[in-house]
């Protein structure tokens, strides 16, 4: 069991000659605590298998140290590092039976029969794998399978961390939330930490105690998946997460007051903004947002989807569109006018891309 302890930890490749090196992980300066579970999200290319390799030992960092606790791993061997690692695709022994699948490990390591028949039992309930200990894992469904592997990387218990790579890009989408909730469970069960790679929102808010953000190599935001809907520190978190996204419209702040063309949001707090040659944009969630039939400020119904539980409007609200919530109640058909309101309290303003915090007006 450890902490893991990212020091100024970044990696680059050399550019070419007389260029810059180019970064595929930009400094990270961060403290993963033991028992916690955090995940890795971005898009393709954003440095998440990067740093997750670091972590492994597949890439030694070009700059700064790995801790483990408070033993400098940076250097050390994958099989040094007492870690387990679960992969896209299944990592099993076709001709083994499940419970040898789940004891290799153990055995590996020398650990007596009792107690590897102990853990191979306690895991097996964990996944719902009781049921199918004694067959062989070749004629398994593909699910099945995924637990086998990750079986293996929870049974034993003394592993520093759990690397998840994105365990379920193999699944069907009707099995999906069935395996999230089971691996959310046994992060519950078992005191490990656990670290997960993923490019799928929904994995990551539904798995993490803590999501890591990244985008172009670079963390953007660390936060529970409440800190980065409510309070995302970065226009880019803002529209990856949530669905949609956040709505980030062109504005003039001044004082409490945001202006976009003609018309004003009140803010609620005042902003002191020196904005020559920045880009000011205020955002705000299609969650917060509504259109009703007036007030407010006057917009364009575009397009409406009706999604069941929900009904989304696109707007325009001058030369610039937006998305909102349209309340059951409210009868607005494209082409039609009507009123969004948007409380003060989330409204958020991004200077350059990043939010700035307003003071009490």
């Amino acid at each position: 069991m450890a902490s893991i302890t990212l020091d100024h930890i970044a990696h680059a490749y050399p550019g070419p000659a007389g260029m810059s090196p180019q970064y595929a992980l930009k400094p990270i300066d961060h403290v993963w605590r033991q028992g916690r579970a955090y995940a890795l999200l971005g898009p393709s290319g954003c440095g998440k298998t990067t740093l997750l390799n670091i972590i492994s030992g597949l890439v030694i960092p070009s700059e700064g140290r790995l801790l483990f606790d408070n033993r400098d791993v940076t250097q050390l061997s994958t099989e040094k590092r007492n870690i387990a690692q679960v992969f896209q695709f299944p990592v099993i022994y076709d001709t083994m039976t499940v419970a040898e699948n789940l004891a290799f490990p153990l055995k590996n390591r020398r650990m007596d029969r009792a107690s590897i028949e102990r853990r191979v039992s306690e895991i097996a309930d964990l996944l719902d794998l009781r049921p199918v200990l004694n067959r062989r894992a070749r004629g398994l469904t593909a699910d099945a399978k995924q637990k086998i592997s990750l079986g293996r990387g929870l049974v034993r218990a003394d592993v520093s961390a759990v690397l998840f790579d994105e365990p379920l890009t193999v699944i069907d989408p009707a099995l999906k939330w069935e395996l999230r909730s089971k691996l959310k469970a046994v992060h519950q069960a078992l005191d490990m930490l656990m670290i997960y790679v993923t490019h799928d929102q929904v994995e990551a808010l539904t798995f993490a105690d803590e999501v890591v953000v990244m985008k172009d190599g670079a963390v953007l935001q660390i936060g529970t998946p409440a800190d980065l809907f409510e309070r995302p520190a970065h226009s880019f978190v803002g529209y990856f997460i949530g669905s949609p996204g956040m709505n980030f419209l062109p504005v003039v702040v001044s004082g409490s007051r945001a202006a976009v063309d003609t018309e004003v949001f009140e803010l609620g707090v005042g902003y002191a903004i020196a904005a020559a040659g920045k880009r000011v944009e205020l955002g705000f969630r299609p969650d917060y947002a509504t259109v009703l039939p007036s007030g407010g400020m006057p917009v364009r119904i575009l397009k409406v989807e009706d999604l069941g539980r929900r009904r989304l409007a696109r707007v325009a609200l001058g030369a610039h569109e937006a998305v909102a919530t349209l309340p059951p109640e409210v009868d607005l058909a494209p082409g039609e006018t009507g009123g969004l309101h948007v409380p003060p309290e989330h409204l958020h303003v991004f200077v350059d891309e990043v939010r700035v915090e307003g003071r009490a007006a």
